[in-house]
């Protein structure tokens, strides 16, 4: 089988296609054929070791697939040949085959696209719990995204919509931005040159959000947590703009609010039941229409360096499938 392998940590450029046996799935194995992969931020960060996830050379990027069943391993019920399924890998899914342990593989229903389904767990699994069990959105509150255009970012956006929030989608490009009030929010934010807190404070007639979501740092989270609501919640999700930002203590004082962390990939090592309850709802969602994960470009296998070159570069609107 073919694989995009990353060889060394010197970034998309030096990834290579190469021929690896096919795997078996050992004990509470899953082997998948894929048949689409979704790629995120993180895998641009992961193939030059700046990542807190760092796998041992050589390794694929690629963390989330969908595919069909090509074998199991011992120990694992529930699934058969040829089934459909999406899983969540963490990395090495860039390949025409995968391993997925068995717990982190869910069955997929008729309608939902290989693309669409390969688009949720990592995106939206992060904003899922990172809205809900971190940050406790409630219907009528208001939500500010701070990355918006990304795919993180909008899934963010939509999620927060189906928790029935006032969603503020802010971004860079008044372009991308028009993709988030397709899917769902009520006001869009250009943060260039923009006086962020003063900006989102004025949008809320003066209240600040109940929660930002900040999934790029930056010079951005600052001031935006400076226009937060009292009692506020303060979502890190990542730092897509390059520098991690130092927050004055004194602002969580003064506003009363919270900082919490979003680490979706310990979330789920803590808690399988609760990923899998989380999947089964945003796949649900994405069968019903709910969700509607933006898929920008698709690239075959042999293309997987220039896919995350482009997102490096900020080419993309969402998110960016390979297809094996």
């Amino acid at each position: 089988m073919k694989a995009v392998l990353c060889k060394s940590l010197d970034g998309p450029g030096a990834l290579e296609t190469a021929d690896l046996p096919s795997p078996t799935p050992g004990p509470g194995e899953v082997a998948i054929r894929v048949s689409a992969v979704a790629l995120n931020f993180f895998d641009t960060l992961i193939t030059r070791g700046k990542y807190q996830t760092k796998p041992e050379l050589p390794f694929s990027p690629g963390g989330e697939v969908t595919g069909t069943v090509l074998a199991i391993g011992s120990g694992v019920e529930g699934f058969s040949a040829g089934q459909r399924v999406l899983a969540y890998i963490g990395y090495n899914g860039c390949r025409e085959e995968a391993v997925a342990p068995a717990a982190r593989v869910i069955a997929l229903p008729d309608g939902i696209s290989d693309e669409a389904a390969a688009s949720i767990p990592i995106a939206y699994g992060t904003a899922l719990h990172g809205l809900e069990d971190r940050g406790h959105v409630r219907a009528g509150q208001t939500v500010l995204v701070l990355g918006a255009t990304g795919g993180a970012g909008l899934a963010a956006v939509e999620v927060a919509a189906c928790l029935g929030a006032e969603v503020i989608a802010a971004g860079t490009s008044d372009e991308k931005l028009k993709v988030c009030a397709e899917r769902g929010a009520a006001h869009l934010l250009n943060l260039t040159g923009a006086d962020v807190k003063e900006a989102v404070r004025s949008i809320g007639g003066g209240k600040g959000p109940d929660a930002i979501y900040d999934c790029i740092g930056g010079p951005y989270a600052e001031p935006a947590l400076r226009g937060i609501a009292w009692e506020g919640r303060y979502l890190v999700v990542g730092f897509a703009a390059g520098d991690i930002p130092k927050i004055p203590l004194n602002l969580v004082l003064l506003k009363g609010c919270d900082i919490a962390g979003v680490f979706w990939g310990r979330h789920v090592a803590q808690s399988i039941p609760a990923f899998r309850s989380q999947m089964a709802r945003l796949i649900q969602w994405g069968v019903e229409g709910k969700i509607r994960p933006h898929i920008d470009r698709v690239f075959p296998l042999d293309e997987t360096a220039d896919a995350l070159r482009a997102m490096e570069t900020r080419q993309i609107k969402g998110k960016v499938i390979i297809k094996p």
